[in-house]
Parts: structure tokens; sequence; C-alpha cells
């Protein structure tokens, strides 16, 4: 540009005009720097880039300044203190052991509490000594008893062989009152109850039932010989031969009866396995009582509930199995405590009969209780007191069913109507009524949590969709036996393949769960049975309970 400005051309320099010479003056550019390779590296000392030689590197593949490579070594050492490069033990580097087994600490702990003394658990000391080596012992070794005689098999200096206890060890021994001792309290209770029939002019008519005063504090009766093993364990641990994972197993229907109990007087009106294992059966009848068999190993009666006035309409466990809840005629649900027979709880709303309780799968806690006043009242049992009341029912509750991942329940009635609720919100989003509907007392959840089966008055088990719409499955229904006017409760196989029930003449049925056909039928009891429940992990055992007292239990 400056080139272009200062060009003249030599005629134009001879050139003149009236003997004046022409000057011309340089025109203005304007210059424009473009910068076609502009600094991208930042200038902050957080972002800049260095390069590092890594410890043990023999290499170098660019040049790198002397301060770089004379810098000190930074970073993770091993327990000796060194930045050797090891071997790879895992993918992203070497990892070192920064805990004890629990083997190992248990055995040290148990040194120390006992000797004083023990090797010290920090990693790279362990040849160094924790405590006083040289000091007394803290604890003496327990000794064992006596193996005792081998030629008596009870009594005193029984043989117990090498499960003999140590010295002041009391694992086993029964505790509470002894024999003497609870008859005298029974004798006193007796007692009582008579001054109180006299005084109100009232006794019961009913034979061999005991009448307890409302309130009066419940008592417990157990039929074993200890109730603790050599172990200390109750009847509450789990059978380690009982088989839990029951998901490959094919279920099929039972075909011997392997024990019967003669378990209440006037009949039993409802029977529950305990959750998960299965090896505990609660029952409760119609003369107040509750009783609980062992269905594993000696098939035996294990305790008995007392507690209740009037005829027990209903059990059911908690999620856990520790505790239970028992419905009576005499107007209270009771919460028991499994394994001691304690009751923990009286539940009473209104004087209204409670006709079915049951505990919130998912919080044990709370407790739905569906009463004859129409009202299903809710429990929590921390506090003692009604939370929440649904009373949209125009009849008794006759049953509590809980599904879509225990979000919502569904109840039945006397007013031939199922309402499905959102736990915890007293407003019905779901009414499933038909004038040609029959009343349905009794519901059983499918084990894959999609299908609701309810024992119908009109001789037939109705199915119903549980999944986002509540709807009848008009094609899947199971015909046959005979139970209007019988709330005879239905249950499903483990696998889910088969429906089994009760009918009013006392027999048992099975139907196949595709094809609604009749698996087989079998004659299980002389009077209406009641109640039918299959175990949770034997694949093909069933239990059954009978208006005649007796409770079978089938393989």
């Amino acid at each position: 540009m400056e080139a272009l400005s200062q060009y003249r051309s030599d005629s134009s320099d001879n050139e003149s005009d009236g003997g004046q010479t022409r000057t011309y003056a340089a025109p203005v550019v304007r210059q424009y720097k473009v910068d076609t390779a502009p600094d991208v590296i930042s200038q902050t000392p957080e972002h800049n880039i260095t390069n590092y030689i890594a410890p043990g590197q023999k290499k170098m593949y660019y040049n790198m300044p002397y301060e770089m490579l004379t810098q000190p070594l930074v970073g993770p050492s091993d327990k000796d203190g060194e930045f050797s490069v090891r071997a790879r033990n895992m993918t992203s580097g070497t990892a070192e052991e920064q805990a004890v087994d629990e083997n190992t600490f248990r055995r040290q702990e148990r040194l120390f509490r006992q000797q004083g003394f023990a090797n010290n658990p920090t990693i790279g000391a362990e040849n160094e000594i924790i405590g006083n080596k040289s000091a007394e012992p803290r604890a003496q070794k327990a000794q064992r008893k006596a193996k005792g005689d081998s030629g008596i098999i009870d009594g005193e200096n029984a043989y117990v062989g090498p499960w003999a206890q140590f010295e002041g060890d009391t694992t086993g021994q029964t505790c509470g009152p002894t024999a003497e001792q609870l008859a005298e309290y029974e004798e006193r209770i007796a007692q009582a109850d008579t001054v109180d029939a006299a005084q109100s002019g009232k006794r019961s008519k009913t034979k061999g039932v005991t009448s307890y005063a409302a309130g009066q504090d419940e008592r417990t009766l157990f039929h074993g010989q200890s109730e603790r093993d050599y172990q200390g364990r109750t009847y509450m641990h789990v059978p380690s031969d009982l088989q839990r994972d029951v998901s490959d197993q094919t279920c099929y229907a039972p075909k011997r009866l392997i024990k019967e109990w003669k378990a209440h007087a006037n009949g039993v009106s409802a029977i529950r396995f305990i959750p998960h294992s299965g090896h505990l059966l609660l029952s409760s009848g119609m003369d107040g009582l509750v009783k609980l068999f062992d269905t594993h190993a000696s098939l035996k009666q294990q305790r008995t509930y007392i507690g209740h006035a009037k005829a027990v309409r209903d059990v059911s466990f908690a999620p856990n199995g520790e505790t239970f809840v028992s419905s009576s005629y005499d107007t209270f649900s009771k919460i028991w405590d499994t394994e001691t027979g304690a009751c923990k709880q009286r539940l009473s709303a209104s004087g209204a009969v409670p006709y079915v309780a049951r505990f919130h799968p998912d919080d044990e806690n709370t407790v739905l209780v569906g009463q004859s006043d129409k009202k299903i009242v809710q429990w929590d049992l921390r506090a003692g007191e009604i939370v929440q009341e649904y009373n949209q029912h125009l009849g008794a509750i006759n049953s509590l069913t809980f599904f879509d991942a225990n979000r919502r329940f569904i109840s039945t009635s006397d007013d031939k109507s199922m309402r499905v609720w959102e736990f915890g919100i007293p407003v019905v989003i779901k009414l499933v009524a038909d004038p040609a509907m029959h009343s349905v007392p009794a519901v059983a959840l499918h084990p894959n949590q999609k299908w609701l089966a309810g024992q119908s008055m009109d001789n037939r088990i109705v199915v119903y969709s549980a999944g986002e719409r509540i709807k009848p499955h008009r094609r899947k229904e199971f015909k046959g036996h005979l139970t209007a006017g019988f709330a005879c409760q239905p249950a499903f196989a483990t696998d889910g393949s088969m429906v089994a029930s009760g009918d009013a003449e006392g027999n048992v049925w099975c139907w196949d769960w595709q094809s609604t056909r009749v698996v087989t039928k079998w004659r299980a009891h002389d009077k209406v049975a009641i109640c039918t429940a299959w175990h949770p992990c034997e694949p093909s055992r069933v239990a059954t309970c009978s208006w005649d007292g007796s409770i079978k239990l089938w393989d």
C-alpha cells in the first residue's frame, strides 16, 4: 500500500501547469490485523499442562527441562514408605490390605479379653503386642460340667455327652414360674372369676370356656419340655434343613395325611403359617383360644394364648412373624408376642366387633381392623391410637387384602361390594359392585401379585385383576364345590399353579390355575372345611381346618 501511494511516473515529474509542479496527497488506507493462530492455552495456574515422569520409567519420548527431571516424588507410598512400582493385583493398580478378617479379629479380641494382651491389629505391626503379656489372666477358662451317666436318660445325672454346659451357664434352662406357682396363679384367677360372676349374676353358659372380664390380664401356656434347646434357641428359630428357596420347585396336590391335631373344642375359625419359613402354624378357635403348632420337626403343639372372653374370628402374623394379632367377638383385637406369649396391646374401637385384622406388609407398627360397624380403622401401635378411618362400606367388613406393592388394599363387605383404597387416604378409588354380584367374604392374592381370587357365595371362586384396573376375569372361575353361606378361605400354591379351597361338606378341592380344571378332591373333615393354607416353603404341603375342631396337615 505504501508503494502504491508513492507511485508516480517519470513523465509526470516533468509535467507542469503554468510552470508549477503538481503534488498529490497520500490516500488514507485502513489496516486490519488478522490472527489465524490465536493462543488457546489458558494462562491460569490450575489449567497449566505439565508432564510427569512415573517412578521407575526408563524412557522419555520428548525433551523435558532439568527442573522437571529433578523434582521430588509426590504421591501415595506403600507400607514401607517407598514409591516402588509393584505388580498389580487389580485392574486400576495395587490394592493393599486395610482390614483383618472376622475370624482373626474375634480370636484376638477374645485373647485380649481373657489374657490381657493381643497382637497389634495395625497393618505392618502384626508382630507387636498390645497389653501386658506378663499380667495375670483376666478370666479363667470355663469348665464344662460332667457328661453324666450314659445309662440315665432323663433326670439328675442324665447323660448329655459333649453337649454338657459350662459351669454357671444357664442357657437352655427353664425360666419363669414353676408348675406350683402357675397352678396357684390359675386357681387365684378362677376364684376371682367366680366372685365377679356371682356379683354380676351372669355366668358363662358355654361348656369348657372360661369367662374373662374385659381388660383382665392375659396368660399363656407352654406345652413342651423346655422353651430353649441346648444352644439357647426357641421354637422361633428357622430349621437349617428347611428349604427356603422354592423358586425352582413345582407344586403338586397333596396325597396323604401326615398329622392331625384336635386343636379346639368348638371349631377352628382360621389358620396361618408363619411368614417366609412356615415351620409354625397359628390357629384361632371358637373356644376363645389361640394355639401354635410345630409343622416341621416335632409336629406338636407348642403354646396356647389365653385372653379372649369369646370366640376368636381371625388371626394374622406380622411381616416378620415375631408378633400376631387376634380378633375376637369380645370387641378386642390383641397384639401378642409369638415367642413369649405376652399380650403387648389391646385394641378396641367404640365397642364394635373386629371381624378381620391385618398388619401392613411393610410396617409391623400399623394394623388395619375391619369391624362390624362398617368401618375400617387404622391403628398406630407406637402411639396406641387410631390414625385413620375408612367408612364408606354399607355392611360389616369381611376381608382386607394388600396388593400393588402394598400401596393399595381391597376390602369386601356384607353389602356385596368390593372397594379399593389407597393406603392412608380414606377415599374409594374403585368400587366393584353389580346387581348380580354375591358377597365375597374371603380373598386370596396370587403369588405373582397380579390376580385376586375371591370366594363368592354362589359356589364359585371369582378372579379379578390386581393391576392398575380392577376388573373381573370373566373366563376364569372355579366351580364344583358347595360354599354358599360359608366364608371358606382359598389359598394359592407357592408357584401359583393351583388353587385350593374347602367346602361346606368337609371336602378340599384343588384346581389348575391355567385351565380351571379340577386336579383333585378329597374328603378332609366331617364338617365344613373353613380355611386352607399352603405351606410357603414345602411345595406340596397343605394345612386345613374345620368346624369339627381339627387341624390336618397334608403332603
